[in-house]
């Protein structure tokens, strides 16, 4: 009678007090949805715009695209619960996990992040073949916070005996993959660092000439993007999205699309010790702080 009694006065409680009734965050009327800007902000709209029509009809809710201006901003974002479904680099991952306390959830990463690379470029006519070229030029990274763009990159090069800030004549960070490459086609710098799928992307749609910019080296492959969310979001929630992602099938006319802009054959489901390796590069690096 006791435990029933002081069940009835918990319940009245919950009853008259709003937030304990509702421990639990409500699920979203909104989902609202950014990503890491490691191309033109108009390019990285026109990708998303047909999956987050698909999204929206998927989850039965309003799905907003939410800009950012750059690396750190979209960590903040969903960090901060300003958005709640992001898209990272292995870096910006780590960075949210770290910062949040490890309450960031990856949830799912296209099969091509499973083995993902960097290349790093030069001119054509350039006497650069080899990462020990690099020594005594200008070099360019994309956004410090890139994975793919400077983390990895740098942790080749420092496997190879070089110290870009010693070593080389001039480092730049240019923001973004395609402002890498754009920045070597013009000879603003000798090299470049980039990820290998903005360079296969550049080609394919010939805004680069692999006769006029080549590949001098490829680093070895390691876990890269994904979409993750933040804990606080409802596990059913979580789950739904997870799905909506995993069903998305090349076979079907409706998701070719959709995976075309993603540059992805499919998604396949993330979890936080694929970014282990990502950590102790960025560790050993000096950039996780």
């Amino acid at each position: 009678m006791p435990v029933r009694l002081r069940r009835r006065q918990f319940l009245a409680a919950a009853a008259a007090t709003p937030w304990l009734a509702h421990a639990q965050p409500p699920a979203p009327t909104v989902l609202r949805v950014t990503a890491i800007p490691d191309e033109a902000p108009t390019e990285l709209a026109r990708k998303f715009a047909p999956l987050g029509r698909y999204l929206q009809q998927q989850m039965g809710l309003k799905v907003e695209w939410t800009p950012v201006t750059d690396y750190a901003a979209a960590v903040e974002a969903l960090v901060n619960r300003q958005v709640e479904l992001a898209w990272f680099g292995g870096f910006t991952f780590v960075q949210a996990s770290v910062r949040s306390g490890n309450q960031v959830v990856p949830l799912v990463q296209r099969e091509e992040d499973t083995r993902f690379r960097s290349v790093f470029i030069t001119d054509a006519a350039s006497p650069v073949r080899a990462l020990a070229d690099v020594k005594g030029r200008s070099l360019s990274f994309g956004s410090a916070s890139s994975t793919s763009g400077h983390l990895m990159p740098r942790s080749a090069l420092l496997a190879a005996g070089i110290v870009p800030e010693r070593d080389c004549r001039r480092i730049a960070f240019s923001g973004a993959h395609d402002a890498t490459i754009l920045a070597v086609a013009s000879g603003k710098v000798d090299a470049g660092a980039l990820n290998i799928s903005v360079w296969e992307k550049f080609v394919a749609e010939k805004k680069v000439d692999p006769a006029q910019v080549r590949v001098f080296h490829t680093t070895a492959p390691y876990h890269d993007y994904n979409w993750s969310v933040h804990a606080s979001l409802p596990a059913a929630w979580r789950d739904k999205l997870q799905k909506a992602f995993l069903a998305l099938d090349a076979a079907q006319p409706a998701h070719q699309e959709i995976l075309g802009l993603q540059r992805a054959t499919r998604f396949v489901p993330a979890a936080p010790e694929h970014y282990a390796g990502i950590r102790s590069a960025a560790e050993q690096a000096g950039l996780l702080k």
